[in-house]
């Protein structure tokens, strides 16, 4: 429903691109707001991209996905961090 800006771009390897997104989106589901919008033909939408997370714990997080030690983290919005 908006533009996109890029910030960053990482590559990974022999991951899934839709595993590697999901994956994120469970790491930092925390930080979702707990909003609904209208779309432009006026039905709710809850935004399932918004993600309110400083780019430094992204690449945190890309860096555990790397070296396969982010299955026990999550980020906690209160610490600005990845917690395991």
């Amino acid at each position: 429903m908006a533009g996109v800006v890029v910030v960053a771009t990482c590559e990974l390897y022999n991951i899934r691109r839709t595993k590697h997104e999901n994956l994120i989106h469970r790491i930092v589901d925390s930080a979702r707001p707990e909003i609904e919008i209208a779309d432009r033909f006026g039905r709710p939408v809850v935004p399932r991209e918004w993600l309110p997370v400083p780019l430094f714990v992204v690449d945190e997080a890309v860096e555990k996905i790397r070296d396969g030690t982010i299955a026990d983290y999550v980020y906690d919005p209160k610490q600005v961090k990845l917690v395991g």
